[in-house]
């Protein structure tokens, strides 16, 4: 009797095992597969260098005068010209932001930015019925699911098209867990109604958990673009009014671009509902004061190592930034410091996501890491965050031969770089006396020398011993891949 026991546990030790193993081979096959499988079509894309007439700049700021102040001010340009982008538009619209709602906790008067701009699209649709307009978003404005966005709806009633991204087909920047996601979660889609708060505010509609699982996977399409039949602008802001007083920058474009735009534009909607995107009949220009390009993804990294590389003894650097933690891009920044470029950075201090306090990760430890490695040859401020986020996604690098600008959705890390968001950029190549440069020298020095209200801060400011610490964390965030920036 007790050998007959022995060997049925035998048995099913092994059937054990056996699933065991067989499901580790499975995991491993799918979280592989899912980290190295190719792109979608038209996805980590580089347009052309086009030459262009004209290249405007708009900000968005908010500040104190001093640090005893307690009245915000803002100065906002970035939205108020996509409004009138879109008032100008006459055969087509197309818009790919990352966030648009209108749920946040704070007891602050945001811009009302949803609101606004629903109101503008549906009203030119009214207007003009036979425009086309398509706004391309992530699938984070439902909930991943869970419930419907109200003023997507609105616009679809109108006869707007909604383009939901599809995030499945991108490649996996957290496959520890995305490996058994794919393998398992997300197969356990069975509730009909959200139940668990929603992390993005207290008031928003309620999460399933299948959703929350979704969320896990930490991707999304991060661009911010629009394009119309006259003009394209890429900037760092989403119309999210929580996000209304956010530092942003943004820069505007005509000409052949545009279709490069559309192009890469047209790639998301291809593989997440099918269909195409118009395009303009318009000619390649052989002169022009500044050259355009549209960067996609890890093509933003490419062309923005090559840039810093071309940085020698004189030369300045110059970084706005939100996020700063992409290894290749950080020891180019140093190697560039160390043969006699100025490096300038201004950078968001980690401090408050949406009301929320947030531990100063990934920016304060990489920043210390940088200043000890380059023997404090970089220099780096604090923007001084009384409300929101310095948002910005600027590079600059100025050399004798001309100015390198790279500006738009991507921070610089891995999840932003590496191909696993979606992300664009509108890079630059400016002369050093165009009206452009003058812009961007202008706004860095402003807010480096605070030269009319308190912008910046000391990097001391946010830096401790506890920073040191969060450097092994970072670390062993890398190693494992389970960054959320």
């Amino acid at each position: 009797m007790v050998m007959k026991k022995k060997k049925r546990w035998t048995r099913r030790k092994r059937k054990i095992v056996i699933g065991l193993s067989l499901f580790l081979i499975l995991y491993i096959s799918v979280t592989a597969w899912h980290i190295y499988k190719p792109l979608p079509a038209g996805i980590s894309y580089a347009g052309p260098l086009h030459r262009a007439d004209d290249v405007e700049m708009f900000v968005d700021l908010s500040y104190v005068y001093d640090a005893d102040d307690e009245e915000i001010q803002a100065e906002l340009s970035i939205f108020d010209e996509i409004y009138a982008m879109i008032d100008r538009a006459e055969k087509f619209i197309v818009l790919d932001f990352f966030l648009y709602d209108d749920h946040f906790d704070e007891e602050v008067n945001f811009p009302k930015l949803v609101e606004t701009m629903t109101a503008k699209l549906i009203r030119k649709k009214e207007d003009h019925p036979d425009i086309t307009i398509v706004f391309i978003t992530d699938p984070i404005n439902t909930g991943y699911g869970s419930y419907e966005n109200e003023w997507f709806e609105q616009m679809e009633r109108a006869g707007i098209d909604i383009v939901y991204s599809d995030l499945k087909p991108l490649r996996d920047s957290t496959p520890i867990y995305s490996g058994l996601y794919r393998t398992i979660f997300q197969w356990l889609d069975v509730e009909k109604k959200g139940w668990i708060p929603n992390a993005m505010a207290s008031e928003a509609p309620k999460m399933t958990l299948a959703s929350y699982m979704t969320l896990l996977n930490v991707k999304a399409n991060h661009r911010k673009t629009i394009v119309t039949d006259q003009e394209a602008l890429v900037t760092s802001g989403n119309p999210h009014n929580a996000s209304g007083l956010h530092g942003n920058v943004a820069l505007k474009v005509k000409g052949p671009v545009l279709n490069d735009i559309l192009e890469a534009e047209e790639a998301v909607v291809a593989y997440s509902t099918g269909g195409t995107l118009p395009r303009l009949e318009v000619a390649e220009q052989t002169e022009g004061m500044y050259a355009v390009q549209y960067l996609t993804e890890k093509k933003i990294l490419q062309a923005m190592l090559d840039d810093i590389e071309k940085a020698e003894e004189g030369d300045t650097i110059w970084l706005g930034m939100f996020f700063i933690a992409k290894k290749e891009l950080v020891e180019a920044l140093m190697e560039a410091a160390s043969r006699g470029v100025k490096v300038k950075m201004i950078l968001d201090p980690n401090e408050n996501s949406f009301g929320n306090e947030k531990t100063g990760i990934p920016n304060r430890p990489v920043a210390q890491e940088m200043m000890e490695k380059s023997g404090d040859e970089m220099e780096i401020r604090w923007y001084n965050t009384v409300i929101g986020q310095y948002h910005t996604k600027l590079v600059v690098v100025q050399t004798a031969d001309g100015t390198y600008i790279s500006n738009g959705s991507a921070n610089l890390t891995e999840r932003t770089l590496d191909d696993y968001n979606l992300e664009a950029n509108l890079r630059v190549i400016a002369p050093m006396d165009s009206e452009l440069m003058q812009q961007v020298e202008a706004y860095f020095e402003r807010l480096w020398n605070n030269e009319d209200a308190l912008y910046t801060v000391e990097f001391e400011t946010y830096q401790d011993s506890f920073t040191f610490f969060q450097r092994g964390i970072i670390a062993l965030q890398h190693l494992l891949n389970l960054t959320t920036y």
